[in-house]
C-alpha cells in the first residue's frame, strides 16, 4: 500500500468514527440528555459519571447517571474524532512535499474540529440554546462530509470518462439542498417541534395551520434561558415543522429528480451505482420522517432519521465526486510538486 493509499484508508477511518460520533449525538439530544452533565468538558467537576452529588457542590441540576452516562460517552468519542484529526492534519504536514498530499482540507479540518469543541461547551453552558445546538449538528454533519471528501480525493480513485452535461451543478446544488434540510431538521429538533404536527399529512388537521415565522426563526432569544423542552408557541413550533417538511418535498423533487435523471441518461456504472445509493438513502429518509410522525416519535426511528440524514450527505458527496474527477492522476513515484490543498478539483 502507497503512502497516499495509507492516508486515504485513515481519512475513510476517521470518518467512520466521526458517523459514530454524529449519531451519538443525536441519541443524546434526542434522549433529552444534552445537560446530563451541567459543566464541560468534565461531569459534575468529574472525568467520569460521579456517583453521587452532595448538596454545596455547586450545580442546581440534581444527578441524572443515565443522562450523565449518555453525555460522556458521547465526549469520549468526540474527544477521539479530535485526536484523529489533529494525527491526520500532522500526518498530512509532514507529507506535505509529497506528490498529490492535501494539507489545506486537513488543515481546515482540524480548526473545524476546535470549532466544533467550543460549540459543544456552549450547547451546555448556554443551556441548549437552539442556534448552539443547529449548530453543533451542522459541524459534526460538515467534519465528515470534509473527511469522506478527503479520503476520495487523496484515494486518487479514477472518475468515468464522459461528458459531465449539467450533472456537476446539479450534484453540487443538490448537496446545498441537503445540508439546508439538515439544518432545518435540527433546528425542528432543538426547538422541540418535532411532534407539533402530530398528523400526516395534514398539521393538526389543517393543511395550513396559522404560522408565525417572525418567532420561529428568531435565531438569537439572549442568554440565560434555559431552553431544555423549548421556549417556543405552539404556533411558532407547528411553522418550524411546517417548514421542515416543505423542505423535505424540496429536497425529494430537487435530488431524486437528479437521480432520476442520471439512471435514465447516463452510460457510466459507476455514476449509476452512486445515484442508485443516493436514491434509496432518500426514499429511506422520507419514510423515517413519515414514521417519526405517525409513530410519536420513538427514539429508535428518531436516530435513524438522524443517522439517515448523515447517510444522504455523504452519498451525494460520493456522487459529487464521482462526477468530478480529479485534475489528473499523480503517480506516488511522481517529482514533488507544490502541496496541495484537496480542494483543487472540487
Amino acid at each position: 500500500m502507497t503512502p497516499r493509499s495509507r492516508f486515504a484508508l485513515l481519512a475513510f477511518l476517521t470518518a467512520g468514527l466521526a458517523f459514530v460520533v454524529v449519531v451519538l449525538g443525536g441519541y443524546v439530544r434526542l434522549s433529552n440528555a444534552g445537560l446530563g452533565c451541567p459543566d464541560w468538558p468534565g461531569c459534575y467537576g468529574k472525568l467520569g459519571v460521579p456517583e453521587a452529588v452532595g448538596p454545596g457542590s455547586g450545580f442546581e441540576r440534581p444527578l441524572e447517571p443515565g443522562k450523565a452516562w449518555k453525555e460522556m460517552v458521547h465526549r469520549y468519542f468526540a474527544g477521539a474524532l479530535g485526536l484523529a484529526i489533529a494525527g491526520l492534519g500532522l500526518l498530512a504536514w509532514r507529507r506535505r512535499r509529497e506528490p498529490g498530499q492535501a494539507v489545506g482540507l486537513p488543515a481546515a479540518l482540524v480548526a473545524l474540529v476546535v470549532f466544533q469543541a467550543l460549540l459543544g461547551m456552549w450547547t451546555v453552558t448556554w443551556l441548549l440554546k437552539p442556534l448552539v445546538v443547529t449548530a453543533h449538528l451542522l459541524g459534526g454533519m460538515a467534519t465528515l462530509a470534509l473527511l469522506v471528501w478527503l479520503a476520495l480525493r487523496q484515494g486518487n480513485v479514477p472518475a468515468p470518462v464522459e461528458e459531465p452535461g449539467p450533472w456537476r451543478k446539479w450534484a453540487l446544488a443538490a448537496l446545498g439542498v441537503v445540508a439546508v434540510q439538515i439544518a432545518l431538521g435540527g433546528w425542528t429538533s432543538a426547538n422541540y417541534a418535532a411532534l407539533a404536527c402530530p398528523d400526516f399529512p395534514t398539521c393538526q388537521g389543517r393543511w395550513w395551520p396559522e404560522t408565525d415565522f417572525g418567532t420561529a426563526f428568531t435565531l438569537w432569544h439572549g442568554l440565560g434561558v434555559d431552553y431544555e423542552g423549548g421556549i417556543l408557541d405552539n404556533t411558532a413550533r407547528m411553522t418550524v415543522h411546517l417548514v421542515h417538511r416543505i423542505g423535505a418535498v424540496v429536497t425529494l423533487v430537487a435530488v431524486g429528480g437528479l437521480v432520476v435523471a442520471l439512471l435514465r441518461r447516463t452510460r457510466s456504472p459507476r455514476v449509476r451505482k452512486a445515484a442508485l445509493g443516493v436514491g434509496l438513502l432518500l426514499l429511506g429518509q422520507v419514510g423515517l420522517g413519515v414514521a417519526n410522525v405517525v409513530l410519536g416519535l420513538p427514539l429508535a426511528v428518531a436516530v435513524a432519521h438522524n443517522a439517515g440524514a448523515a447517510g444522504l450527505l455523504l452519498s451525494v458527496v460520493v456522487l459529487n465526486h464521482v462526477l468530478r474527477p480529479a485534475a489528473r492522476a499523480v503517480p506516488d513515484n511522481a517529482p514533488a510538486p507544490a502541496a496541495h490543498t484537496g480542494l483543487e478539483s472540487a
